[in-house]
């Protein structure tokens, strides 16, 4: 038997059903939202929102999939800067430190990691979108350096050491926020957290030429 294809039906208040929607799942996540409660923050009746879309599903990944595209990281930064090598990663690791502290980011890990089971399709689009875009620019950015002298030669898999990177800019923050929300982190911290990842990344795989560029900023830019 062939299932039949579940289709969305766009309408004058749509726009308003994927906001409520929105909320209700990113406060309860899927199986603690109700329809009814959806309904009601929609400010619609149930047969409006079963106008639009035929069940809960249906509705969980449409609003899943419009905040994916909404508040994705921009990666193309970390290829286009035009700025020192330090500077750049520091750049992107604040990127990455802040968007993982955001409520969204922190709204949109729980629920890709407490849905992957049920939604695997939805946590694959989650990391292609998300970690897997921001990997790709990295081993882009990271290959440059590595032909302009920057990044050492023997580095063969640029995979992990740009993995290495994203992990060493979420040390003490991921899990904090995760289980405590963005209050157990503070401006202080990230910061702290992203110099250090810098500063470890460099030697562990810059070249001396990398090093003593970053040391000279650093000289440079110390009052």
């Amino acid at each position: 038997m062939i299932e039949k294809k579940k289709t969305i039906t766009r309408g004058r208040k749509f726009d308003q059903v994927i906001e409520g929607a929105r909320g209700v799942f990113m406060r309860e996540g899927y199986e603690g939202a109700s329809v009814d409660d959806i309904a009601r923050a929609a400010g619609v009746s149930k047969a409006t929102l079963y106008s639009y879309f035929p069940d809960k599903e249906v509705m969980y990944k449409a609003v899943f999939r419009a905040e994916l595209l909404r508040e994705r990281i921009d990666c193309s930064a970390v290829g286009d800067l035009d700025l020192p090598m330090a500077q750049v990663l520091r750049f992107t690791g604040h990127l990455i430190a802040s968007h993982l502290t955001s409520d969204f980011g922190i709204c949109m890990l729980r629920m890709s990691i407490a849905e992957a089971a049920r939604f695997p399709d939805l946590a694959k689009e989650y990391y292609e979108i998300g970690p897997k875009a921001l990997l790709e620019a990295l081993v882009g950015r990271f290959r440059q350096w590595q032909h302009d002298g920057m990044l050492r030669q023997d580095l063969t898999d640029l995979d992990l050491v740009a993995d290495s990177f994203v992990h060493l800019n979420s040390a003490r923050v991921k899990d904090r926020v995760m289980l405590m929300g963005r209050r157990a982190v503070d401006d202080d911290m990230i910061r702290d957290t992203v110099n250090n990842a810098v500063d470890v990344f460099l030697r562990a795989y810059g070249t001396p030429a990398a090093q003593g560029a970053a040391s000279h900023e650093a000289d440079v830019t110390t009052p």
